[in-house]
């Protein structure tokens, strides 16, 4: 029987145990995956330590990309030997894949497995985020939290294509060097200077257009004081944790501020959205445009270390299981 990654009780990573498991053969709308590369997210940690409630037992891994070995009834447009990618089904830490043929989509040629796993989750998040969320405009000033993360480095390329000044915030002088390299125009270190003090230097007292933050409780006070008149703050995750309620007097008194929370499922709620920010996403992987970095890749069994290592902050880029 394959391998899969099972949470039986929700905790810290040591709860991240690998055991064989039968997955059966796809259902109708179904297709069975060999799963060859596997993404790690934030959101794994938050389902697998409790914040977000999932039945368990549950096996993780919301994306993910491979071969199909089988076909349900009713599939139409896949069959067996295609390699896919998919996001927003869980199952994907195993060997193998149930996953619906409605969210899988093909990996062009020229596009690698893991390339396709890495771009998927964190990949459509960053799309969705400056082309819809807060579609970004020439010459507009924009702040990027944790530009060397996954997200991060997605985010800060795609807004330098549609010409915005992007300043982002790292941690160290390496995540410094990463974020550079995909476009960052200014880049701040939190950890030697207050963000929200240097935003509002780089930006002559005014803020910037939009702060996307990924991180969350320990940024969003800041973040909001980062924000221009009828500014947004696009608060897509929570890697130091939840966020607090708000009183919404703050965004009044900020400047008539805006603040928004979105998720995936939201932005590719049909299968011709889906497909429109995948297809845009690899072509610019396939034209060289788009540079997807793997910052670290592990076995399956080193799924606890991946969590650690994720949560550590001592990742950069995109994070992989490889089953």
């Amino acid at each position: 029987m394959p391998t899969a990654v099972r949470i039986e009780r929700t905790g810290g990573p040591e709860v991240l145990q690998t055991a064989e498991v039968e997955v059966g053969e796809p259902g109708p709308g179904e297709v069975l995956v060999d799963v060859a590369a596997a993404g790690v997210n934030y959101i794994d940690t938050y389902q697998r330590s409790g914040i977000y409630r999932v039945p368990l037992p549950y096996t993780p891994g919301l994306e993910g990309a491979g071969t199909i070995a089988a076909v349900g009834s009713g599939v139409t447009g896949l069959r067996v030997g295609d390699r896919v990618a998919w996001q927003g089904h869980p199952g994907g830490y195993a060997q193998r894949a149930l996953v619906p043929a409605e969210i899988a989509v093909r990996i062009p040629d020229g596009v690698p497995d893991e390339t396709a796993a890495a771009t998927m989750l964190q990949g459509i998040t960053a799309h969705y985020l400056v082309n819809s969320t807060y579609p970004v405009s020439d010459g507009e000033t924009i702040l990027v939290h944790a530009a060397a993360g996954g997200v991060g480095l997605l985010l800060v390329q795609l807004a330098k294509a549609k010409g915005a000044r992007v300043i982002g915030t790292v941690s160290t002088a390496d995540k410094e060097r990463l974020a550079r390299e995909a476009g960052a125009d200014e880049v701040i270190r939190y950890t030697e200077r207050d963000f929200t003090e240097a935003t509002k230097e780089l930006t002559s007292g005014e803020g910037v257009a939009v702060v996307y933050d990924g991180v969350g409780r320990s940024t969003y006070e800041g973040s909001l004081a980062s924000l221009r008149r009828r500014g947004m703050l696009v608060l897509f995750g929570a890697a130091s944790g939840p966020v607090p309620p708000i009183d919404p007097q703050v965004l009044n008194s900020g400047g008539s501020l805006y603040l928004t929370r979105p998720t995936s499922a939201d932005y590719v709620a049909t299968r011709e959205e889906l497909e429109r920010r995948t297809s845009e996403l690899f072509d610019a992987v396939g034209r060289g445009t788009l540079d997807v970095r793997i910052g670290a890749r592990y076995p399956l069994t080193e799924a606890r270390q991946a969590h650690e290592d994720l949560q550590g902050r001592r990742t950069t880029g995109k994070v992989l299981l490889l089953p």
